[in-house]
């Protein structure tokens, strides 16, 4: 087995190119894992302090890219990258090398990620055993260091130990090709972006149109064998403007697809770069909106954003327990936390929501554990916790959700995060209610926050425990009904008073797929929430550039200087 594969990338006639590997290569890749981790193992078992866990995680991303702006191509690029994860635990599962230490913070080694190739068995093979090697001296001062640091500090509230057993997974699926004509996304980046350069007051525009296919192959001493490859492609859009005074206005639009024919749907991606330019217009001379407390209507996509940084992030498994975390929930399982028509789960199973392709699903997790279904909040009752194999307090085990990018240590992290709202209100009854609000409050208007593009949140008790989430195209709703375009805003709070003035749920249920950044990594995500009233938010003025508008007029003719027309106009 001296050649496992001599060449993985094989070109393609026009421009387009696929990646191509057998089934037997992808098993062979995984024997040659198990055999080294087996040796490496039981090694090791002769040492002083013998290492009870061991793991091996190797991430290839094959990946292709065009980008451009204003109807060119500015760059291609494709390539392949594998990196080695290696899990080597030392001491017990009660109390190992992982263990976080006086000061804050988990144990966990952060490190470059090991290139790794997988073409020749030895050479794998070699890598397998410097890295291991490597890892476990580190265990051991690791493991010395939290010895020390137990013996000098108080006992912890939560008595878990540091990692918790899990049943064996074998499992091999078909490796999947990425498929990318470079030739026809250069087409499709120059027809998306072209009307932006016939708009004098956009000043930035860049599209990219990026494939991956991430294949991971996973084995552990648990005796879990697994093998997993799926194709992703993306698309994004932004543009920028500036407004009069000086602000920057910036917007975003992403499309994602598990193949390149459900990425390009002309129709639809030139309906929202329509949309796009004549919202950048627009907001341009929207006013700008002084800080403000009282009722909104957040829509679905805003609201699944919304629940994403504000909830998820608080039921993840690890912030109930870690010393300089919040815990904002720790102690109300069984309480109340949400209305009694609000129920939120976490599902990496689910494919789709309403045809659109969901980002956050997966079968099994970085610690070879299967995703599973968890009911965080069943009517407005906090039920569970999102879990890694890091256990806490009455949760001895996973649920699936042990998720990481490669070069970082593994956390529990969300996956497709559902909200189920029994007893919706239609989209026409829920801002009635809105105007109901609006007027016992005696405000002049409400907010009305139809997208957003992200958002922050902060868990830790070193700084205040609160959010900030970015809205771009944000409405005033007034007493008679009159819509009004605003700018300049953030939507701020903190999580439990926020989360008390939620009151109700409609029926238009949005999808919003994107990247989460946080301990473990960037990894993805969806969001599937409807449209939601809250009887008082709280608006922030955003960050503003003080720069002048450009002092040289446009190369572009403004519009009734010749003919432009933008998809949609006739």
């Amino acid at each position: 087995m001296k050649n496992i594969l001599n060449r993985c990338l094989m070109p393609v006639a026009f421009g387009a190119f696929a990646l191509l590997m057998t089934h037997s290569v992808c098993a062979d890749t995984l024997t040659t894992m198990k055999e080294e981790l087996d040796r490496a193992f039981e090694s090791l078992q002769s040492q002083e302090v013998p290492p009870y866990f061991l793991s091996y995680e190797i991430t290839e991303d094959v990946t292709a890219s065009v980008v451009g702006g204003f109807g060119e191509v500015t760059s291609e690029s494709s390539g392949v990258s594998r990196y080695l994860d290696i899990d080597l635990r030392v001491g017990d599962y009660s109390l190992d090398n992982t263990h976080p230490r006086q000061g804050g913070g988990f144990g966990f080694n952060f490190e470059p990620p090991t290139s790794i190739a997988i073409e020749n068995e030895e050479a794998l093979k070699a890598i397998l055993w410097y890295r291991t090697d490597a890892k476990y001296k580190a265990a051991l001062t690791q493991f010395t260091n939290v010895q020390s640091d137990v013996q000098s500090t108080v006992e912890a509230d939560d008595k878990s130990g540091d990692f918790s057993e899990a049943p064996a997974s074998e499992y091999v699926m078909e490796r999947e090709e990425l498929v990318a004509d470079t030739s026809l996304w250069s087409e499709k980046i120059q027809q998306y972006t072209r009307p932006f350069a016939e708009a004098e007051f956009v000043q930035d525009n860049t599209a990219s149109i990026n494939g991956d296919v991430e294949t991971r192959w996973f084995v552990n001493t648990d005796g879990s064998k697994i093998m997993l490859s799926r194709p992703f492609y993306r698309m994004v859009i932004q543009a920028t403007t500036k407004a009069e005074d000086g602000m920057v206005l910036n917007l975003v639009k992403t499309f994602e697809a598990n193949s390149p024919e459900q990425l390009l749907d002309d129709e639809k991606v030139l309906l929202a770069v329509n949309n796009m330019i004549n919202n950048l217009e627009e907001l341009r001379t929207a006013p700008l909106v002084d800080p403000y407390t009282g009722p909104a209507i957040l829509s679905g996509r805003a609201s699944g954003v919304f629940f994403h940084e504000i909830l998820g992030h608080r039921l993840e498994g690890h912030r109930q327990k870690g010393v300089d975390e919040g815990q904002t929930f720790r102690k109300q399982i069984g309480q109340q936390v949400l209305p009694e028509t609000f129920s939120v789960i976490f599902d990496p199973n689910i494919k789709t929501y309403a045809n659109v392709e969901l980002s956050g699903t997966y079968m099994y997790d970085n610690e070879g554990v299967r995703g599973q279904r968890v009911v965080a909040i069943e009517n407005g009752i906090l039920k569970g916790f999102l879990m890694s194999r890091s256990p806490i307090e009455g949760y001895p085990v996973s649920n699936g959700h042990g998720r990481k990018n490669y070069g970082n240590s593994v956390v529990a992290r969300q996956s497709n995060l559902i909200v189920e709202v029994a007893d919706a209100y239609s989209p026409e009854e829920l801002e009635a209610l809105l105007l109901e609000r609006v007027r016992e409050q005696g405000k002049e208007f409400g907010l009305y926050f139809d997208d957003i593009t992200g958002g922050f949140t902060m868990t830790g008790r070193t700084m205040p425990n609160a959010f900030n989430v970015t809205p771009v195209m944000v409405y005033r709703i007034y007493s008679d009904g009159r819509k009004e375009l605003v700018r300049g805003v953030d939507l701020i709070g903190t999580p439990l008073t926020t989360f008390s003035r939620i009151e109700a749920g409609a029926t238009d249920f949005q999808v919003f797929n994107g990247m989460c950044g946080a301990e473990s990594g960037w990894v993805p995500v969806s969001a599937v929430s409807p449209s939601i009233l809250v009887s008082q938010i709280e608006v922030q003025k955003a960050d503003a550039s003080r720069d002048i508008p450009p002092i040289l007029p446009s190369p572009v003719s403004k519009p009734g200087d010749q003919s432009i027309r933008l998809f949609g106009e006739h």
